[in-house]
């Protein structure tokens, strides 16, 4: 077996690490458009542009606060240990992080409290729904068969969907043979997360839909 398929356990500090470089990589476009937006109402010359600026800065300022949003219920404590989060507050992170002219969200789960590592997983599952479908499309999100508690199905469909490359293997818990980076963070994460709520992550395909599915393994 080579070294690129042997499953390895990160040090915690590697991935608090790796976890908050991708908590930055989500958020830095947004707040770096701020930047530029305020650094275009301090030119003179640039008055002009006045409305365009004040635009900017305000989508800006909207989709960094849902992305922090997201990003502290779904990589954050989100509460003390063992504590429970609200299904509805999932659905409205995940609408403001993910949902936009491209990509809709239907979401079926039922508005309910869940064990937090159990939300948290469903929250990198919706992430991982949306690198299916990388022209946009329709995310469905549902519980199981025997509801939340039992797991969940997340449906994708749209244009050139596909199951990402690799990313089978990191939730599994497979090291890339050049390491993890804050973007394999993130599928690693969720493996970690599956192993802890005693679930079993897995991908199917039929035709331009990808169902990825969170079930007792």
């Amino acid at each position: 077996m080579s070294e690129a398929s042997v499953k390895v356990a990160i040090s915690a500090l590697d991935l608090a690490a790796l976890l908050c470089s991708r908590v930055c990589h989500d958020v830095i476009s947004p707040v770096g458009a701020i930047v530029n937006g305020l650094e275009v109402l301090e030119d003179e010359d640039a008055a002009d542009m006045r409305e365009v600026a004040l635009d900017l800065i305000a989508k800006s300022a909207r989709q960094a606060s849902a992305r922090l949003q997201f990003t502290r219920l779904a990589f954050g404590a989100a509460g003390s240990a063992g504590a429970t989060i609200d299904l509805g507050d999932a659905e409205m992170v995940v609408r403001g992080m993910m949902e936009d002219s491209r990509t809709k969200i239907e979401w079926t789960l039922p508005r309910e409290l869940q064990p937090k590592n159990r939300v948290k997983l469903l929250l990198n599952l919706t992430l991982l729904a949306g690198t299916t479908i990388p022209r946009g499309g329709v995310i469905t999100v549902s519980a199981a068969p025997g509801g939340p508690s039992e797991g969940f199905v997340l449906s994708s469909g749209g244009a050139s969907a596909r199951i990402p490359a690799s990313v089978s293997a990191l939730l599994g818990g497979t090291v890339p043979e050049d390491g993890l980076d804050a973007h394999a963070i993130q599928p690693y994460y969720a493996g970690m997360l599956a192993r802890e709520c005693g679930l079993a992550v897995a991908f199917a395909q039929d035709g331009d839909t990808v169902t990825l599915s969170a079930l007792p393994g």
